[in-house]
């Protein structure tokens, strides 16, 4: 998720698999993990994350992987993948899952917080509470170490008009949640002293990732994030509609692409839409 810096400098939020996402604050509003902004991507590389149903704007390589819609990371693995999901449509509002999901179920994912203040594994206790109240087969659980999602720390300021807050990635082919999410420790992201509504709902977000939610606006990123509208993918693969859920916007939705610096948390759309998957 990202948060865009230019309405609010003090508020920054990253949002987005075993795909990674990230979450930013645009210098308007978003956030995604440390980059290397030098780094070039191969014309194979960029045909396959087009292949995916992937923009290939502004996507850059993290060091085996690549960063793509300024939250979404991709591994080798995902590149490598074919969908054997149905003819997918494009997006318009709805909510959206990737093509994995987590499998086994019922189950319960572990979580673990790793060299971070205590902010953070407090909001990392209450967006699994929040999880946990809905009563999906899909329940999460705090362990002091060695979860299966892993949450540490990367330290990344702002770059072009966004932070970004977070990262994370979309569940593996095996039907694993995607094991690791990280979360921004500059200052410019959460400030000095981190609001614990807003740290729980970027994690609660990241989380969505892990576990195959796509953004809900996911068809035009503008509608959270601000500037020119921009669609994050072809949707070959990689975004299915979840029915039940609204074809008209969702401005309230836990999985928009940017924050608006709010502890933003599940409507009942996002309702649908959890209990429909899990």
């Amino acid at each position: 998720m990202k948060k865009q810096l230019l309405l609010k400098m003090g508020l920054c939020i990253v949002c987005a698999s075993s795909l990674l996402t990230a979450c930013t604050k645009n210098n308007n509003q978003g956030a995604d993990k440390k980059v290397d902004q030098s780094a070039q991507i191969s014309a194979d590389v960029s045909s396959k994350i087009t292949a995916l149903g992937f923009s290939t704007d502004n996507a850059r390589k993290v060091g085996d992987n690549y960063l793509v819609e300024g939250d979404i990371m991709l591994t080798p693995a995902n590149l490598s993948e074919t969908s054997t999901s149905p003819t997918l449509r494009i997006a318009e509002v709805e909510q959206y899952r990737t093509t994995n999901l987590v499998k086994n179920l019922p189950r319960t994912v572990t979580v673990s917080v790793s060299n971070l203040p205590t902010v953070y594994a407090t909001a990392t206790a209450n967006a699994v509470a929040r999880y946990n109240a809905l009563n999906l087969t899909l329940k999460f659980q705090v362990v002091s170490s060695g979860g299966a999602i892993q949450i540490i720390g990367f330290n990344q300021g702002p770059s072009g008009g966004y932070i970004t807050l977070g990262s994370s990635g979309f569940p593996t082919s095996a039907g694993n949640p995607y094991s690791q999410i990280q979360m921004n420790t500059n200052a410019a992201a959460y400030g000095s002293n981190p609001d614990l509504g807003y740290v729980t709902s970027v994690i609660q977000h990241e989380m969505g990732h892990c576990i195959g939610m796509r953004h809900t606006d996911y068809f035009n990123r503008a509608f959270s994030c601000g500037g020119t509208a921009t669609n994050e993918g072809t949707a070959g693969v990689g975004a299915i509609n979840i029915p039940g859920t609204p074809t008209t916007a969702d401005a309230a939705s836990w999985m928009l692409a940017c924050s608006n610096g709010s502890d933003r948390t599940f409507n009942a759309n996002d309702k649908i839409a959890l209990n429909y998957l899990y």
